[in-house]
């Protein structure tokens, strides 16, 4: 990651940037609308194919992994219900996360880095325009409105890949499937998957975000920051999501007391 402390202070300025989008959304109500919009565009329509097909073959990988060894143990009425279950808890959201911070937190840090290294940043604020209200808190808002959108409409794609997967080789019934998901996926399961991909949308946008900021060096430095940009928000991806589920879960307790 090149000089770790700089990685660091970029770290702790992702952080004041979130402190700094909260203030001006909250206090002052400034940002623009379409600016907004056309983010939620970016992030929303044209990242749904490529996580559509990702979840439906996380489904249908998933279910071939585990519908054998259930179907051995005499278990085959709980495959819709587990599949559910780590679809939602933890399948979907990560990797839907890791797809955006790929795709778009990339382009955050590329775009917005060349804005500062051909001075576009400093030409906003010549003309009075706050570079957090005009580019970062569009980015933010699309993204924590966004992410819970493409993790619910990947879950259900998933599902669909597993329960075909299910009826096509293991010969497990559509009802018995589906009876299993009513029986074991309970409404806090998806309440905790949009919980956590609105985090992650928070995350990968502040950390794209403020990489393009603080970009130096001229195209070099836009490539650092873009590559620098992906690989730490796939980490705060990962930890982020150790703790929110080790506090949605109850930790080393079990999860079914959770609900």
């Amino acid at each position: 990651m090149g000089n770790f402390g700089s990685w660091l202070i970029k770290v702790g300025q992702s952080c004041l940037l979130i402190g700094q989008i909260i203030t001006h959304i909250l206090i002052y109500r400034r940002f623009h609308w379409r600016n907004t919009i056309e983010q939620m565009s970016i992030v929303g329509t044209e990242s749904l194919l490529i996580t559509l097909i990702t979840a439906s073959f996380v489904g249908a990988v998933f279910t071939i992994q585990v519908a054998r060894e259930f179907i051995n143990f005499g278990a085959q009425q709980a495959i819709g219900g587990i599949l559910a279950i780590a679809l939602a808890r933890e399948l979907i959201p990560v990797l839907t996360a890791v797809i955006i911070a790929g795709r778009i937190g990339s382009a955050f840090a590329a775009e917005i880095g060349t804005m500062q290294v051909t001075e576009q940043i400093d030409a906003l604020y010549m003309l009075r325009t706050n570079p957090i209200d005009y580019l970062a808190t569009p980015r933010a808002i699309a993204c924590l409105l966004m992410l819970p959108i493409l993790t619910i409409l990947g879950f259900l794609t998933g599902m669909a890949g597993g329960l075909f997967l299910s009826q096509a080789m293991y010969a497990i019934s559509p009802t018995m499937f589906l009876n299993s998901v009513q029986d074991l996926l309970k409404p806090w399961d998806l309440i905790a998957a949009l919980i956590k991909s609105s985090i992650f949308g928070v995350l990968i946008a502040t950390i794209g975000t403020t990489w393009g900021l603080t970009t130096t060096g001229g195209a070099k430095g836009v490539g650092e920051s873009t590559t620098t940009a992906v690989v730490t928000a796939l980490l705060s991806i990962f930890i982020s999501n150790f703790f929110l589920s080790w506090l949605f879960f109850q930790g080393i307790g079990s999860s079914l007391t959770a609900r």
